[in-house]
């Protein structure tokens, strides 16, 4: 008899029972990452520089060893300046970058060519062009950094960034799970954690959304997840020795039941906000009509 296959990427596998289709789901919201094609080249572009260099005098060599390693680093901050960003782009209150690491690259990139292009004893016009060049077209091609915070108009400064902490904490506790699940070796395992991370990061995205509920939701975020990640460090340590199936079976059913909660309190929360709208509603309503304005009017 035929079955069906149940890999990490297939729909509607390794659900809970009455979970809705959607809901948890690791890639629902997710878009394809911008760090790769265009960025993966940059790492191949400087080896031109080192394979020559070895065939230049000691000054050459050192100036085509010097732009390879500007070259590289512009292409590592490149493609971290890019994570950065997107991670960024996906939370609703987010601090911008502590380190502008794209401009840095720019920068960098323009040093490199700089490097490549110069001899000793001939005029700096080629290697000033090829550094401005460089550095203007790797800001066009990959754009800039985010330079401001982002967050919610109307919202007390300090509130939100108690909010930015506590999601920072928080995504810091989801990649150490992360990490030591992949220890693991068990490709559905990883399917489940990324399942139960979606389930997490959705209260994550109500309270960037509301800041006043991160009193309702700070154990979740620090206490609870901070027991998940030990939990899941634990898990990874014992079952790459022993392979038992019963603590497979218990760090399963301990995933359940944190997705049930987590996704019931952020239904809470929603159901809360909810009332909230409606009651502000019902004031504007009351005002409204004290001052003497109907909807006719």
């Amino acid at each position: 008899m035929a079955e069906r296959y149940g890999g990490r990427h297939s729909p509607g596998m390794n659900r809970p029972a009455g979970q809705a289709a959607g809901q948890g789901e690791p890639f629902r919201g997710k878009r394809r990452t911008r760090a790769g094609g265009r960025v993966n080249l940059l790492f191949f572009a400087p080896i031109p520089f080192a394979l020559i260099a070895f065939r230049q005098e000691p000054l050459g060599l050192a100036l085509d060893l010097a732009a390879f390693g500007a070259l590289i680093l512009a292409a590592w901050l490149t493609r971290e300046g890019i994570l950065a960003q997107e991670a960024y782009e996906a939370r609703t209150i987010a601090r911008r970058p502590a380190i502008p690491r794209k401009l840095f690259a720019s920068v960098l990139t323009g040093a490199g060519l700089f490097l490549g292009g110069y001899a000793p004893g001939e005029s700096l016009f080629d290697p000033v062009i090829f550094a401005g060049l460089g550095f203007v077209l790797h800001l066009l091609a990959f754009g800039p950094d985010p330079m401001k915070d982002k967050g919610l108009e109307g919202i007390d400064p300090h509130q939100s960034d108690r909010v930015a902490r506590a999601v920072d904490e928080a995504e810091r506790h989801l990649a150490a799970m992360r990490e030591a699940i992949l220890r693991a070796g068990d490709r559905q395992l990883e399917a489940r954690v990324e399942r139960f991370q979606a389930t997490a990061r959705d209260m994550f995205r109500t309270v960037e959304r509301d800041p006043r509920d991160l009193v309702a939701a700070r154990r979740y975020l620090g206490v609870y997840l901070l027991g998940a990640r030990d939990a899941t460090v634990q898990f990874a340590d014992l079952w790459s020795r022993t392979r038992d199936p019963k603590v497979r079976a218990d760090y399963e059913a301990l995933l359940d039941d944190l997705e049930r909660n987590f996704a019931a309190r952020t239904r809470t929360l929603l159901e809360d906000n909810r009332a909230a709208l409606d009651v502000e509603i019902e004031v504007l309503r009351e005002r409204l009509q004290r001052e003497g304005i109907r909807p006719e009017d």
